[in-house]
């Protein structure tokens, strides 16, 4: 059965899309999988043993209507967007069947569930979303050390992340025990080099900063071999998810209940809770700023004793 799906655009929501692929590919005969995504989101699922190819589309109609057309005949579309664009690109598209996702439609729950409920609809089934799933291959860590991992962006917007003078004191206090690397992409590059400047400035040596520095393959290696990892609300955090990283994530203007890490056990999430919370948006509208600068470096450092507690307690039980 040859499968077309469009992924979401964010590096994250495609993480969170993956229990929705699986329930699609247990549920169809012998399924040939197409994508069509953001560069990113592509390099996140096509590593999967059932996907055969996978096209970037640039965003001009004329370049959908093009490509959809060259694609051939397919038996099932899913499109993980909601956009005109994407509305345009399921016209386009010659299949049997065709679905689109749409954000009204699917209003609670874990935006895992929100996905798989799509799939669920579509499909006519009842199938449960499992854990996260990432076929990428990855390279085991060498080295005797621990290591932690800093993430302090957020592609959503600034009122996301939380200040740089919080994760450099965080992690120069964890230094002793874990090697330090920090995360980031193209427009996290300024906040990354604030925190290794307060590093270097504390006398931290054992620390790299790859921020804007690895593909999103060799970012999922690095995740994957995490000890541990503190982050924002970002696709990273989902990542580790997948990896079962033990996690701290600091939460701000968004809604945890919606896009925390999924089905890990080994994750706590901090948040403040105040009554502006969530607002949603990618500066906050109060100049502010509170659901962030509230959060002191030892509420994460305590939520790190949490998770070393738990493993020590769930290791005694076992």
């Amino acid at each position: 059965m040859r499968i077309l799906i469009e992924l979401p655009t964010w590096l994250g929501d495609t993480v969170m899309v993956t229990p929705a692929i699986e329930n699609v590919i247990k549920h169809c005969s012998d399924p040939e999988i197409t994508l069509i995504g953001s560069p990113s989101a592509i390099d996140i699922i096509k590593s999967h043993p059932r996907v055969k190819k996978s096209y970037i589309i640039k965003n001009t109609y004329i370049e959908i209507y093009r490509t959809t057309k060259a694609l051939g005949m397919f038996d099932l579309f899913f499109s993980f967007r909601g956009s005109l664009r994407s509305t345009y690109m399921k016209f386009c598209i010659n299949a049997i069947h065709k679905y689109q996702f749409k954000k009204k439609m699917y209003v609670s729950g874990h935006q895992v569930e929100k996905y798989n409920q799509f799939i669920n609809e579509s499909l006519n089934i009842q199938s449960p979303p499992g854990k996260l799933s990432l076929h990428n291959t990855t390279e085991k860590k060498l080295g005797k050390n621990k290591i932690l991992g800093i993430n302090p962006g957020a592609s959503y917007g600034e009122a996301k992340q939380w200040h740089s003078e919080g994760f450099s004191n965080v992690a120069s206090a964890l230094s002793h025990k874990y090697d330090i690397v920090i995360f980031g992409g193209p427009l996290d590059e300024n906040i990354a080099q604030e925190i290794e400047i307060n590093l270097i400035e504390k006398g931290v040596k054992n620390y790299q900063n790859l921020a804007s520095k690895t593909s999103i393959l060799e970012l999922i290696s690095q995740i994957s071999n995490l000890d541990l990892l503190i982050t924002g609300d970002s696709g990273p955090m989902h990542i580790a998810g997948a990896f079962q990283v033990p996690t701290v994530t600091i939460f701000g203007p968004t809604r945890d209940n919606e896009t925390s890490q999924w089905l890990n056990k080994k994750s706590i999430n901090i948040k403040k809770n105040l009554e502006c919370q969530p607002c949603m948006q990618r500066v906050c509208p109060l100049g502010h700023h509170d659901c962030m600068n509230l959060i002191k470096t030892e509420d994460v450092l305590n939520a790190v004793d949490s998770l070393k507690l738990n493993a020590i307690n769930k290791s005694l039980i076992n």
